[in-house]
């Protein structure tokens, strides 16, 4: 353990943040996995529960419509985009399939992207005909945009498909950097912000961007979003169009939906923006420099990330011999710490093997971080 003394920002919000919850049972360090959703949130959920049972499921949609409609707009505003570009759906998984159905290319189009992509990313673009070739990284994995440039200038793919930020690894990419040489080579960027909405700015200017309720925001399970500029949606063919005016992507949001896990994320959002998203930004960069502080070199545990990575998420290399489902396992039944466990098969492309990823909410303190390097 280092003799580095970490410093935190903005403890208000830690404390903030803490006192909207129920108490967790041990010490949560693992929002990358799944955040702990606030009282509001619960309560939002549970309320609208209760109207499907009183006024009938269709009927309490009906209800929440402008709340929903609301919350549309304040997502797209989180990554550029209007209430019409936005669908709700149930994942970020179902985002993509959802994107992929509807975009039909044709049989072995090739999409660039990062040798460390998600397995079941790649997989489902292999499932639509695609075929993923990798984007030029450096050796954290992080593209290296004159090898982009170079690449969309000599032959450009029919996308990119770009993890903002892995679940395997805590590397931001540059996003709006490949966001805008995607842009002069006329090739569309959809990006995965299942691990960077909450987390990182996701206003970089892609065509489409799509993630999931669960983590950084801090919302309910089986909620996703899928955001997409109009351009790009006229090339999108729905199995039904929507009646009506309702907005063209409209037609590619699930009607059987958990729309109480919807309202959720919208009260979700919204206490995200009354943390001030950059101020939410500084204090979770904090919180992974203060975890690679604390944790690089315990009891022989390597980090990957380069200390100032603006991520609260952090994942360390076992010493030899030890294994990391094991000692996730340790750590939850022994010490109360939650954590996750991750295999080569996440990202077979780039892992050599098994990490344990470490990722904290804005409610974890340095005595949280402390306690995960005693366990250790």
């Amino acid at each position: 353990m280092t003799t580095l003394e970490p410093a935190l920002v903005h403890e208000d919000l830690g404390t903030s943040w803490r006192a909207g919850r129920p108490r967790p049972a041990g010490r949560h360090l693992d929002s990358a996995a799944c955040s702990r959703q606030s009282h509001r949130v619960l309560e939002a959920v549970a309320h609208h529960a209760r109207h499907e049972a009183e006024l009938g499921g269709y009927v309490a949609e009906a209800a929440a419509g402008d709340l929903l409609q609301q919350g549309r707009s304040v997502l797209g505003g989180l990554v550029g985009m209007a209430a019409a570009d936005v669908a709700f759906v149930e994942s970020a998984q179902a985002a993509l399939v959802t994107l992929l159905t509807g975009w039909r290319l044709p049989a072995g189009a090739r999409v660039a992207c990062l040798p460390g992509e998600y397995a079941p990313n790649a997989a489902q673009l292999r499932a639509a005909g695609l075929v993923p070739e990798p984007l030029p990284v450096d050796d954290l994995g992080r593209a290296d945009l004159d090898g982009v440039a170079a690449l969309l200038a000599a032959d450009p793919p029919r996308f990119v498909h770009l993890t903002h930020i892995g679940s395997h690894r805590g590397i931001v990419q540059p996003a709006a950097e490949i966001a805008a040489l995607c842009r002069a080579a006329g090739v569309p960027l959809v990006l995965d912000a299942a691990q960077a909405l909450g987390h990182v700015d996701t206003d970089v200017g892609a065509d489409v961007v799509y993630g999931t309720s669960r983590k950084w925001l801090a919302g309910p399970r089986g909620v996703g979003v899928l955001c997409v500029r109009p351009a790009l949606t006229a090339e999108l063919t729905p199995l039904l169009r929507e009646p009506g005016d309702a907005p063209p992507l409209r037609a590619f949001e699930s009607g059987e939906a958990h729309v109480a896990g919807r309202v959720g994320l919208v009260l979700a959002v919204g206490e995200h923006l009354a943390a001030g998203p950059v101020r939410v930004r500084e204090r979770l960069a904090a919180l992974g420099r203060a975890a690679r502080e604390v944790l690089e070199g315990t009891a022989g545990w390597r980090v990957v990330e380069p200390l100032d990575e603006p991520t609260a998420t952090t994942t360390l290399r076992p010493p030899d011999g030890v294994d990391v489902v094991g000692t996730r396992a340790r750590l939850l039944t022994e010490h109360g710490i939650v954590t996750t466990a991750i295999g080569r098969e996440r990202a077979p492309g780039e892992m050599t093997g098994p990490v344990l990823r470490v990722s904290p909410h804005l409610d974890a303190t340095l005595e949280d971080l402390e306690a995960l390097a005693s366990a250790l």
